[in-house]
Parts: structure tokens; sequence; C-alpha cells
């Protein structure tokens, strides 16, 4: 469960519904047969790393990476040594064209978490090697709230949806927010909107006119 950060207060009442233990019964059975991504103590990664109070950016994945190594929490991002997935090279890409940042090596968001992006998938689990395995087992009402405490906590935030999934979200999203939309970052989709978006640029023009502090989205620095 989310603990030790401002989100448990916001999000406890979802831990006594119906769907949150038919999620957990189905867990704990998959667990029991499966190799499930991310490790248990990973799967709130996102929770834990960027406090509600903190957060001036929600960038929304759909599910984890379901290959070896991959997962750990957090949309888009791998660990550091494991080789940067299609859709995060288009990604460091178009931060490069956007800012004229260095392209990362390593393809660990981490850092962009401690500095305020929400790096949120709709479902936390899957299956190893089974692609959107999880879906639809009762994650997606739970993020959705999470989406809806972010949008109701009184504090100018961006929304960045990439790809018909996450633009999906909108829905929930309050209008004194940003929205940023544009197609995937995947190799299918990137080249139909995705390229050229300039959503960093666009995401911290918004901060400062909201009287907020723009996200330094250099990956290159160590810093927070």
């Amino acid at each position: 469960m989310v603990a030790r950060t401002d989100w448990n207060p916001v999000l406890r009442d979802e831990f006594s519904k119906p769907y949150w233990t038919q999620l957990q019964d189905y867990l704990s059975a998959e667990r029991s047969t499966n190799v499930v991504y991310p490790p248990p103590d990973l799967v709130f990664a996102a929770l834990h790393l960027t406090p509600l109070a903190e957060v001036k950016v929600v960038i929304l994945g759909q599910d984890p990476y379901h290959g070896p190594r991959q997962a750990h929490g957090l949309c888009f991002s791998v660990p550091e040594g494991v080789s940067l997935p299609p859709s995060l090279r288009n990604i460091f890409r178009e931060l490069h064209d956007d800012l004229g940042l260095e392209i990362p090596r390593s393809g660990d968001l981490t850092q962009w978490a401690k500095r305020g992006v929400l790096l949120l998938n709709t479902t936390l689990t899957v299956r190893a090697g089974v692609a959107a395995s999880h879906q639809g087992q009762g994650w997606e009402t739970f993020t959705d709230r999470v989406i809806e405490v972010v949008s109701g906590a009184g504090r100018p935030v961006v929304f960045i949806l990439w790809g018909a999934h996450a633009r999906r979200k909108r829905r929930l999203i309050g209008t004194m927010h940003t929205v940023i939309e544009s197609a995937h970052p995947s190799p299918l989709s990137a080249h139909n909107g995705f390229f050229g978006s300039r959503p960093f640029s666009r995401a911290n023009a918004a901060l400062v006119a909201a009287d907020r502090e723009p996200v330094d989205w250099d990956l290159t620095t160590r810093g927070i």
C-alpha cells in the first residue's frame, strides 16, 4: 500500500473498497503462479518518489514494461544499465530537439520523479512477457483516483498525455490545469505528431505562467 508519503491520507479510503480487495486477491494469485513486474516494493514508486505537494507535471503511461529488469514503478523509465526501449529513445530525442539537452545514456527517470514529475502508469503491474495482462483488474480505478486527487489539490499542474489511452483521462482533469496532448512516442506513432510537439518547453512555460518553478529536465545532472 501507499505509505510514508502525503498520498496516504487522500488515498486511504480506496484500500477499504471492494475493488481494492479483489485486486489484491488477483495479484496474490498472479504472483503465486507467474512472474509479475515490477517487484512488490516498487509498485508504488511513482507515489513514493513524488509527493502530492510537489507534483508539477504528470506524465501518464499505460502499463509497466513486461521484459526482465525493465519495470521499476515509473512510466517509460528503466533502471540504470537496461537498454533504452524504443518509446524512451524517442522521448529523449524530443527532449534534445525541444530543449537542446544532451541525450542521456541511462533510461532511469528517477531524477524527474524527484523534481516533481509524477510518472504514473494507469495499470501498475503486469505479468512477465504478457503486455496489458493486468488491465481491467482494478488498477485503473485506483489510478483514476490519483489523477482526480492531483487535479483537485488546488495547485496548477501540467498533464502530459501521449496517445489515445492517456488522452482519454482528460475527463478527470480540472480546467485550472494545462493539458498537453500528442501522439504516443512509440515508433508506430511518433512521426504522427509526437516529434515536434515540444512538451517539455511547453510544460515549463505553463508552470512559469502559473508562478511555479519550472522542471529541470536535464537527466545528465544529478541534482534535485
